[in-house]
């Protein structure tokens, strides 16, 4: 079942030498269960910060990210590493395939870490595999492996163990347009197959708009972007 995230009030900054960059500055997200939400904004806007915040790999200066009415901050080292594991799948840029594993045992990872029964793991991980028209390269490595099939073995390791919650950063940032549009088309097929919230971050203009809300991040603040029917004609 697919969760709601909450995220109000978000402070987030770095000190780059001498100096303190405010990269979110107070920033409220909610997102309905099963809703796909893109976020786009000019580089350096903050916007894999956010959706690190948002998945549990960081924690904010100020305010707070609830998942299905769980308080990331009331959960410790342990129990947030099983809530990352086992209820939010995380779709990089650069796929972060282990390159000792084939695309098999990459996808097969997350169950393993979560201690489910290995032919459950191996059965699950060869039908997502099969599904993006990959059943025949699950022995191939990842250096055997296109761009555009590393990152589906990468989605497909995401949503091993049907996560609630996917979050994409830039997944199809480093793929050539009609490679990253297919990508796309199998993310947020099998997202919606699933019933999974999807907060995705693009710069891609024409993938955001295929999702169903697009934000902007920019000066640190998030802000809605008029979707095309309703832009005032000038």
């Amino acid at each position: 079942m697919s969760q709601h995230v909450e995220a109000r009030g978000l402070f987030k900054s770095f000190v780059d030498g001498e100096r303190k960059v405010e990269v979110l500055r107070g920033v409220d997200l909610s997102v309905a269960p099963g809703e796909r939400v893109a976020i786009v904004g000019p580089s350096g806007s903050g916007k894999s910060t956010l959706l690190h915040l948002l998945g549990g790999l960081d924690v904010p200066d100020r305010g707070r990210v609830e998942v299905d009415g769980v308080d990331l901050a009331t959960l410790g080292g342990r129990r947030l590493a099983e809530f990352r594991n086992q209820k939010v799948g995380f779709v990089f840029q650069f796929h972060q395939l282990l390159p000792d594993f084939d695309a098999l045992e990459n996808v097969m990872l997350p169950g393993r870490i979560a201690g489910r029964a290995l032919s459950w793991i191996e059965t699950r991980a060869r039908s997502l595999l099969d599904g993006v028209g990959l059943g025949a390269r699950l022995d191939h490595f990842p250096s055997e492996l296109s761009g555009g099939e590393r990152q589906r073995v990468a989605l497909c390791r995401a949503l091993l163990l049907e996560p609630p919650l996917l979050l994409a950063d830039e997944p199809t940032g480093n793929l050539d347009p009609a490679t990253g549009d297919q990508v796309f088309d199998q993310l947020r097929d099998m997202a919606e197959h699933h019933g999974t919230t999807l907060v995705l971050v693009t710069h891609n203009p024409a993938i955001a708009r295929r999702c169903g809300r697009v934000l902007t991040l920019d000066a640190g603040l998030l802000g809605e972007v008029a979707r095309p029917s309703e832009t005032p004609a000038p």
